[in-house]
């Protein structure tokens, strides 16, 4: 995270970054096309490899303004229906001034120091201690907190967790992320569709080498790449798919990573209280996972438990990662560790806490 001064240089230069991994989604699209049209190409005639990856080319061709607007529908259904179906999924419930006073009243005065429109408040009736913004426009966001979360937050790191959200809808964050989270889908499905297919054909023997094909030397004449080139083409294909797979995930973590230093430090920037944000980050800390929900759904939480292999596919920085950077850059404060407070001996009733008073508790639940 970089010092204050630096904030909207760096968020302006992280939109752009963002930008080109999000257009290297959509390549992904066409990747998979050119996969499929090169195994359609060797299950269905006889050629050389050269003469298979030129006729996938011209299927890739053919079939690009289809598979354009088949992909800009299916980003229009997410961009109409997204917040209903992430409702559906996580079983939150929007709530009004009335039902959440406290909470709503926090939200709002956020939004009306920085001239913001008040997006949407739900409530998602769940223990674990999470947060996370969604929608594509002003009239879709939505700001999300779990019930366990009100329950175990303070007034102060409660309104860091919401500010930290709001900064996520200002730096347009959750609008890349869900069409990421969408585009990604639309490649791990058709991944998944050619996967099936191939795997039905293969046991059928449709493709060089089963009962339904002709062999190379009755067809080609000596002259064509016979099964081996058939072989290789759709080798490459199944190579194609993985790759465009992985590459997809990674997308979306270089997405989701990079931006929760930059949340944090809005939320510094909004509250002007570094060490609320701290206090909610250590609270959260291994208690943020949402059970039954889908991972693309995790990588917009506050924490994201799910760390992945080593840490290498986590979609957020470490914890420890995240306030070490709030001390260094914001003039946070660690809390002290709770075997350096003094306690008072021989008293039975003797409070822990260095004021004497009980600790605080959220006034959420």
């Amino acid at each position: 995270m970089l010092p204050a001064f630096g904030l909207y240089s760096h968020i302006r230069n992280n939109r752009i970054r963002s930008g080109l991994l999000l257009a290297g989604l959509f390549l992904l699209v066409y990747v998979l096309t050119y996969a499929g049209a090169l195994i359609a190409e060797a299950m269905t005639r006889d050629d050389t490899l050269d003469g298979y990856l030129r006729g996938a080319f011209g299927g890739l061709l053919t079939a690009f303004p289809w598979v354009t607007l088949g992909t800009g529908l299916w980003l229009a259904v997410a961009w109409k229906f997204h917040q209903g179906m992430i409702a559906l999924l996580t079983g939150s419930h929007r709530v009004t001034r009335e039902e959440e006073p406290k909470l709503y009243n926090l939200l709002e005065n956020l939004c009306i120091s920085r001239g913001l429109p008040m997006p949407r408040l739900s409530v998602m009736e769940s223990e674990a201690l999470n947060a996370f913004a969604t929608g594509l426009n002003e009239e879709q966001y939505a700001v999300t907190v779990t019930r366990g979360l009100m329950g175990a937050l303070t007034d102060a790191e409660m309104e860091a967790v919401l500010a930290h959200e709001l900064t996520h809808i200002r730096n347009g964050d959750v609008r890349l992320m869900v069409i990421a989270v969408v585009i990604a889908g639309v490649v791990s499905f058709f991944g998944e569709l050619m996967f099936r297919g191939l795997t039905r054909m293969s046991w059928r023997g449709s493709w060089r080498g089963g009962s339904s094909r002709p062999s190379s030397s009755s067809s080609s004449g000596g002259r064509k790449g016979g099964g081996g080139a058939a072989a290789i083409a759709i080798l490459i294909a199944v190579v194609l798919i993985l790759l465009s797979w992985f590459l997809s995930i990674l997308i979306r973590f270089a997405l989701s990573r990079s931006r929760e230093y930059l949340a944090d430090a809005g939320a510094v920037e909004l509250t002007k209280n570094p060490d609320a944000m701290i206090g909610a980050l250590l609270k959260i800390s291994g208690r943020g996972e949402l059970a039954n929900v889908p991972s693309g759904l995790m990588e917009m939480c506050v924490d994201n438990p799910r760390s992945g292999f080593a840490d290498l596919f986590a979609t957020h920085p470490s914890i420890e990662d995240r306030i070490d950077a709030l001390v260094r850059f914001a003039g946070g404060r660690r809390p002290e560790p709770a075997e350096t407070v003094p306690h008072i001996t021989g008293r039975p009733d003797a409070d822990p806490s260095p004021s004497g008073t009980a600790p605080p508790h959220g006034p959420w639940g």
